[in-house]
């Protein structure tokens, strides 16, 4: 056990009474209205739960939105359950959990019908039967795909429907999450949230799930959207629940580099269509570093584009679609769109690329049913650490886990919502703030200095030396923010932020290796050692954690275990 005294957090971020503010009562609260929101919502209101589905957006607003990739599932004649698990494990770096790569999988087939069922519409081939491609880590073709690169859209489209259509889900768009209540037995027992009215209200159930997916946004260069900023780990974390492995942030190596442009992943079935990547001198340079070549994985695609921008002295890579014989306008039309914006035919232009923060690996941690060691809540998607991805997320794996870790998991959230209890009373949050008259701080100056430090520092090779000076840097910030920064929707969003990013860099000291996503220059080699999770939880039971510990964990057990940590400087 290792623990770290030097960062205070506080335990709520406002002040909360409960006779101050007006409730909403449901059996299930849902958190997050994407593909593992809606499916958890959708399966709870099926156990015949009344349910409340919060998102901090429009509920068309979601990662499961942006995701231009596909959703990977058994259904080839040559494929095969075995195969699929054997994939996630092998790019997993030994820390999948293989009871849950085993469920996850089984469930694809299921899952998929489940969108069928809901009116999505997937591509199909010239005999009517659902066209596979072949994605990076894949042994066989077994990604669906709807309209070429928009997927995610098409399965959000279904899922809202199936949501909006369903006498037992009540929706609550534009609702921000500020802090999860609990009772006087440390038991979760719903939120507090501010309406898009600015208005402080309450939800109270049993059975509360967050589905808020990931924290691109504490990136410069990400693919995430705007929303994406780390609330349901950072609100969990203040409630006391355990984090995991929180050091294990993908980055997608193919991003639309464009001054001006946002940045926009260009899918991995453009590289799985036949796509090269070039450096600028008009070099292939994958096959250097991966015998698959560009359908390497992404970790070590995104580690060569780094290098190759290193040694090239260039702030991209190109990525060439010329080659390829079919019509690329008709295969992508989302990429060829935006890149045609820009002036790029992407059937005749090199489109410049650079890797990008994609997807949190870790996060929350959860068993196979979506419950964290806080009674009352669970986790599932992206926020969510339930032991399917390991050190490092196989494409098209996350819409896959939403969907199947969803259905259980509001399944189970149902269950236990059905168990008779005394009648939910959240306790009062004390918040003592530190006034300091004439002082300010710019919230989106700090909000761009932590991208770009994250970035710079905890993004696609670290090192110790780097870590160290962005804990400081953030445990800086964070205070400034906490005690000098206006009480809003973009202070509270930045202060999750800041808790994700400081919380992360501690992860990723105390690894002392490289595994998976995670890199560091100092320790390039893997240790048998290290082959656990890294546990991180607040210690402390007034209104501030008033320290740390970092544990490791075991592979495939979901209670920590102490053991030795590389000491880490105070």
């Amino acid at each position: 056990m290792q623990s770290r005294s030097d960062l205070v957090l506080d335990r709520a971020l406002v002040a909360f009474e409960p006779q101050d503010v007006p409730f909403y009562r449901f059996d299930v609260l849902v958190l997050g209205g994407g593909a593992a929101g809606c499916t958890a919502a959708l399966a709870a209101a099926q156990a015949g739960c009344s349910v409340a589905l919060l998102s901090k957006a429009e509920l068309e607003e979601s990662n499961t939105l942006y995701a231009q990739g596909g959703v990977a599932a058994v259904f080839g004649p040559k494929d095969s359950f075995a195969s699929h698990a054997a994939d996630t494990l092998e790019l997993g770096c030994g820390l999948c959990d293989p009871a849950v790569v085993e469920r996850v999988v089984r469930g694809g087939p299921d899952a998929v019908q489940q969108l069928l069922a809901l009116g999505a519409e997937f591509d199909r081939d010239g005999e009517g039967k659902l066209a596979l491609s072949l994605e990076g880590g894949h042994e066989h073709a077994r990604v669906l795909h709807a309209r070429g690169d928009s997927t995610g859209q098409e399965i959000q489209r279904a899922l809202v429907r199936g949501v909006h259509g369903h006498p037992g889900i009540h929706l609550f768009p534009r609702t921000f999450a500020i802090d999860l209540l609990r009772d006087g037995d440390g038991r979760v027992c719903g939120l507090l949230a501010l309406t898009a009215r600015a208005e402080r209200v309450g939800f109270l159930a049993p059975e509360v799930v967050l589905a808020t997916g990931g924290a691109g946004q504490i990136y410069r260069e990400t693919t995430n959207p705007s929303i994406a900023t780390g609330d349901g780990v950072a609100l969990a974390f203040r409630a006391g629940a355990t984090l995991r492995d929180l050091e294990f942030f993908q980055f997608h190596p193919t991003c639309l580099y464009i001054a001006g442009a946002a940045r926009v992943l260009i899918s991995e079935i453009v590289r799985g269509a036949g796509g090269v990547l070039r450096d600028r001198h008009g070099r292939r340079f994958m096959p250097d570093f991966h015998r698959d070549g560009e359908l390497a994985p992404r970790d070590v695609v995104s580690r060569a584009v780094f290098a190759t921008m290193v040694a090239t002295d260039d702030t991209s890579v190109y990525l060439d679609l010329s080659h390829i014989e079919s019509d690329v306008h008709t295969m992508f039309p989302s990429i060829s769109r935006i890149c045609g914006f820009f002036g790029i035919d992407i059937a005749r232009d090199p489109v410049p690329v650079r890797p990008g923060q994609h997807y949190m690996v870790g996060g929350i941690r959860v068993d196979a049913d979506g419950r964290t060691d806080v009674p009352g809540l669970w986790a599932v998607g992206e926020c969510a650490s339930s032991g399917l991805h390991g050190a490092n997320r196989m494409g098209s794996n996350s819409l896959l886990e939403g969907l199947v870790l969803g259905q259980s998991t509001g399944t189970a959230a149902a269950a236990a919502a059905s168990m008779p209890r005394r009648d939910l009373q959240p306790m009062p949050h004390v918040h003592v703030r530190a006034l300091n008259d004439g002082l300010r701080v710019n919230v989106e100056d700090l909000t761009y200095s932590l991208k770009s430090l994250m970035w710079r520092q905890m993004g696609v090779v670290r090192d110790r030396a780097k870590l160290e000076d962005a804990f400081t840097k953030i445990a800086l910030w964070t205070r400034a923010v906490r005690e000098l920064a206006p009480e809003d929707v973009r202070t509270y969003e930045l202060l999750n932020m800041l808790t994700v990013s400081r919380l992360a860099v501690l992860g990723a000291l105390g690894r002392e290796e490289s595994r998976g996503v995670h890199f560091r220059s100092d320790f390039p080699q893997s240790a048998e050692a290290w082959r656990a999770h890294t546990d991180v939880r607040g210690r402390g039971d007034g209104l501030k954690f008033e320290s740390l510990e970092l544990l490791r964990a075991p592979v495939g057990d979901s209670r920590p275990v102490d053991a030795a940590i590389p000491a880490l400087r105070p």
